[in-house]
């Protein structure tokens, strides 16, 4: 039993890094899935895929090495709502992840999406994570 699956999904994602894996399987629910797309819609993975094979399937992403450098595309992720302390924020001041550089995953009313996305829609919501 896991008592925080986002921060378990992020903890995977961050050892495969430092492992230098190319690919990591995460058991699957619906709030991983659509974290994991918009890492992919804003660059940070290679690609994804859905498996429903077991009764709760998994994710199995891709992630993202500069060819020359072999460093990751993804520098940190890191957790901000816990389950025991929420962290939610109004349409008027969302989070700007360094200074416009990195990308902070928001829970909104209508779905999850970027910190930009929810300003151009005008909506706030729980503040997942940073990613740069």
């Amino acid at each position: 039993m896991n008592s925080d699956p986002i921060a378990d999904y992020l903890t995977r994602v961050r050892n495969a890094i430092k492992a230098n894996h190319r690919v990591v399987e995460i058991p699957s629910s619906n709030i991983k899935k659509e974290i994991t797309k918009v890492l992919y819609d804003k660059g940070y993975i290679q690609s994804y895929k859905f498996e429903d094979s077991s009764v709760q399937g998994t994710i199995k992403i891709a992630l993202k090495y500069n060819p020359t450098t072999k460093q990751s595309a993804i520098v940190k992720l890191e957790r901000i709502s816990k389950p025991g302390l929420r962290k939610y924020t109004g349409n008027d001041n969302l989070p700007r992840v360094l200074n416009g550089l990195g990308v902070a995953i928001l829970s909104t009313s209508k779905g999850v999406m970027t910190e930009k996305e929810a300003k151009s829609l005008n909506v706030g919501g729980e503040v997942l994570c940073y990613v740069y």
